[in-house]
């Protein structure tokens, strides 16, 4: 049956080279709308690259990112286009990182309230001025606006602590949570910018098997909830083959396999870029 849903994401031919090391090769895809897309790979094969690239942190040498009808990147000969990070978040791109990135010492509240003024049309003027005549309750023209947005990022910011289980965290200060939250935490943040594309690179990493199942639920819930389509980069194999629609392999920077979860499990040059020939196997 033909596939009708939108393209959301697209990477023409990407290839990605540091000096003479070719990170990624050669790269082509489409994401479709409201899909879950498993990126996996051997260390080192350049998932993460692929991330850099799409929120342009990377430049390509060659190729070109669309999102929806958006040109992230572009590199021609003659036509160079390169989207800024901050235009690709405005765009309605947002990730999550490998190595986690909070705002360390603010509070969790604050991590995620943070990103939520995004959304406020506010500008920084109004934030400095006086919102009540002096020595009453009455609010001043000028700070109607304001009272009224802080209220709804504040809503916003609770909706999304209480959505990842944070909301009782809320006055810890964000380097004192545990690992594991403080994945979420970033997931949040990541939600509070309102994408319509979320990047999550390896958001298991330093959970348990109950908390990475419990994620599994979580990221379903959260394309359901908010209208997003998901790409994510995951080592951990039984949470990409219960959570993703179509899985893309990478293997050195090249293209490997592409499927749903049935075919790449029983792809024989998937299993043996991760195990190894059987005849090479250590018994």
């Amino acid at each position: 049956m033909m596939d009708l849903r939108k393209v959301v994401l697209r990477l023409d031919n990407v290839t990605k080279t540091f000096g003479g090391l070719t990170a990624v090769s050669h790269v082509s895809f489409e994401v479709k709308e409201g899909e879950i897309f498993g990126i996996i790979g051997p260390n080192g094969a350049g998932k993460t690259t692929l991330f850099n690239l799409i929120t342009a942190v990377y430049k390509p040498t060659e190729g070109k990112i669309i999102f929806m009808k958006t040109v992230l990147a572009r590199a021609a000969k003659r036509d160079n286009l390169f989207l800024q990070p901050y235009q690709v978040a405005q765009a309605g791109v947002a990730r999550t990182f490998q190595n986690i990135r909070l705002f360390k010492k603010l509070t969790v509240y604050d991590n995620v309230l943070t990103a939520c003024h995004r959304s406020a049309d506010y500008g920084l003027a109004a934030s400095f001025l006086p919102r009540h005549i002096p020595f009453t309750k009455m609010v001043l023209p000028w700070g109607r606006k304001l009272v009224r947005q802080e209220t709804q990022l504040a809503a916003k910011t609770e909706e999304l602590l209480k959505m990842m289980g944070l909301w009782e965290y809320r006055d810890m200060t964000a380097a004192n949570l545990p690992y594991g939250l403080q994945r979420k935490l970033e997931i949040a943040r990541a939600l509070a910018l309102e994408p319509k594309l979320l990047l999550l690179d390896e958001p298991a990493a330093g959970m348990n098997p109950e908390e990475t199942h419990a994620l599994l639920g979580l990221i379903r819930e959260i394309r359901d909830r908010f209208h997003l389509t998901v790409v994510i980069i995951e080592h951990h194999m039984d949470l990409v083959m219960n959570l993703c629609d179509r899985i893309y392999v990478l293997n050195f920077g090249q293209f490997l396999a592409e499927g749903v979860p049935y075919e790449i499990q029983n792809n024989k040059d998937v299993v043996e870029a991760y195990l190894g020939k059987e005849d090479d196997a250590v018994c």
